[in-house]
């Protein structure tokens, strides 16, 4: 029975780990694109792509859910990306390279989408290029809905729902051992004051910072957790998108910068023990420090989950670009084993974030020894 389990749990990971690629290829026989294959995975889009099929005629068909466009141009404009995608064939362009490519526009709306940024059309109802091959019309101002925006709002709701449940258990029955989804929560909460806010920022002022951490730890937690999905059809990589990790270190900044006591700015401005003509190099190199830290931060977390998911789907590509079977022996069960490793890699990068915003903040609000 335990083997029987095994195999079928192996056979489903082959499986969604191929998908993905198999929906890239639009026809038989057609070489498949693994680099857009993988960039489409990786990437933010405007619409939830499932997956691409050829129907009886040849005729690609994708299975997708349409985003909400929010654009904000001469007065808010709201409309669904499915009259970008779907109303419309694409308009076919060469690149300065050679390459083929494509952009979808609708004429009736004014605005045109290419390599999923929108532009406004020009008066022929089209976009224009330079010689790099990048558009020159305008861009409206962009507040739409995308699959990472979407993935940010159910995960902050998935979030919620969780740790509500663990503080009503504690609320309803406090005298006894936690139950339910407290039972895994309250060993990383302990985990996280003690291992971490407690050995950073010290006894005295942990406690202040702790909502900050927990939910920072938690958040780049479950949000790396369904980033797992990108490897497999519908997903979205939102911890490897590099504006959510700037905005995260740009938090933990803001967080250190405004609790820094007159230690901490002294260590900037004064630095103990240099002497004064040095100081016109340090201070500089101080300041240049203050965002050094977070941008850290924020390429460390953004390259660790993006590389994890290019390397994955590269290795499924292997089969489709040497167009063998027999690659599926090494590329699958490679695949299978970083998939797994990737359970700890999720863990590990939440734990180094919250660690290190930890420590800088520690750094800030220590006193002077």
């Amino acid at each position: 029975m335990l083997n029987t389990t095994l195999k079928a749990f192996v056979w489903m990971v082959v499986l969604l780990l191929s998908t993905p690629v198999f929906s890239s290829s639009s026809a038989e026989g057609e070489p498949v694109d693994v680099t857009g294959m993988i960039m489409h995975h990786i990437k933010d889009a405007h619409e939830w792509h499932i997956l691409s099929y050829p129907n009886e005629n040849g005729v690609k068909q994708h299975v997708s859910v349409p985003l909400p466009i929010i654009l904000i141009d001469g007065g808010v404009k709201v409309f669904s990306s499915k009259r970008f995608y779907h109303e419309d064939a694409p308009i076919e362009i060469v690149t300065p390279e050679g390459n083929k490519d494509h952009y979808y526009a609708n004429p009736e709306l004014g605005y045109g989408i290419f390599h999923e940024t929108i532009y406004k059309l020009n008066d022929s109802g089209q976009l224009d290029f330079n010689a790099e091959g990048y558009p020159t019309n305008a861009k409206p101002y962009d507040f739409s809905i995308t699959k990472h925006v979407f993935t940010l709002i159910f995960s902050s709701i998935l979030l919620f729902i969780l740790l509500k449940a663990a503080v009503k258990s504690y609320k309803n029955d406090g005298l006894h051992p936690p139950r339910g989804i407290a039972r895994f929560v309250e060993p990383i909460v302990v985990f996280v004051r003690d291992d971490i806010a407690k050995e950073n920022i010290g006894e005295a002022k942990y406690k202040k910072y702790m909502p900050y951490l927990l939910t920072a730890f938690f958040f780049i937690w479950i949000n790396n957790m369904l980033g797992l999905i990108p490897i497999f059809p519908g997903g979205a990589n939102l911890t490897g998108d590099i504006s959510f990790t700037l905005t995260l270190a740009a938090i933990t900044m803001l967080v250190t910068v405004f609790s820094g006591n007159k230690h901490y700015w002294g260590h900037i401005f004064a630095t103990p023990g240099v002497p004064f003509w040095l100081l016109p190099i340090m201070i500089p190199v101080e300041i240049v420090g203050i965002f050094a830290k977070p941008f850290a931060l924020m390429v460390r977390l953004f390259a660790n989950i993006t590389a994890g998911h290019i390397i994955i789907l590269s290795l499924t590509g292997i089969i489709f670009t040497f167009g063998s079977a027999a690659w599926a022996g090494l590329s699958i069960p490679m695949s299978l084993f970083l998939l797994v490793l990737k359970l700890l890699v999720a863990f590990l990068q939440a734990f180094i974030f919250t660690m290190l915003s930890a420590l800088f903040i520690g750094g800030a609000v220590a006193e002077e020894h």
